[in-house]
């Protein structure tokens, strides 16, 4: 039995889960709805304020699913009641950051700046201070769509090996290299 898999999930107070005929998992709560189609081979059961999956055998496919579903269920449910939020800082000199809306504008050192399109589900804040270095917060209840649209903005301008310049998620340790002047 996967260990993942054959976890309960606590539902908590104030968040419902409705699961329909076409196995699509319905999470409603404070923050928001939340849907998700899970394989036809799991079923889902909610009973006394708890959420389970179960596999009907041990093929490596239905392992692997029961697992997935189970943590994708999961984050859903946390989703709906904490939400998620991922930050993310400009390191380099004139990187810049500035939000309208969910509208970005980046300075990360091309020649013209980047406006990047938030999607709506998500919120955008930018902070920028004296000192520091520009911060994009991103606020949501889809865990997947925050990392998808992190890792975007990511990848307009990863960070360097050697400076360590570019977009790096907050927190994030580089591996750094020694320059040429190491070689002698």
């Amino acid at each position: 039995m996967s260990r993942i898999g054959k976890a309960l999930i606590a539902v908590p107070a104030g968040v419902t889960v409705t699961v329909s005929n076409d196995n699509v998992v319905a999470v409603k709560g404070p923050k928001g709805e939340l849907k998700e189609t899970i394989d036809r081979d799991i079923t889902v059961s909610v009973a006394d304020g708890q959420i389970s999956l179960a596999r009907p055998t041990d093929q490596i496919r239905h392992r692997a699913m029961h697992g997935l579903y189970r943590s994708l269920v999961n984050n859903m449910v946390k989703g709906v009641t904490e939400g998620y939020t991922k930050n993310l800082e400009l390191v380099g000199v004139g990187y810049k950051a500035a939000n309208t809306g969910n509208t970005l504008d980046l300075a990360l050192g091309y020649s013209h700046n980047i406006i990047f399109e938030v999607p709506k589900e998500l919120k955008v804040t930018t902070v920028t201070e004296k000192g520091q270095n520009p911060k994009i917060s991103l606020e949501g209840i889809d865990k997947q769509l925050i990392g998808q649209v992190a890792a975007k903005l990511r990848s307009l301008r990863k960070p360097e090996p050697y400076k360590g310049k570019g977009v790096k998620y907050a927190g994030e340790i580089l591996r750094r290299k020694a320059g040429k002047a190491a070689g002698k």
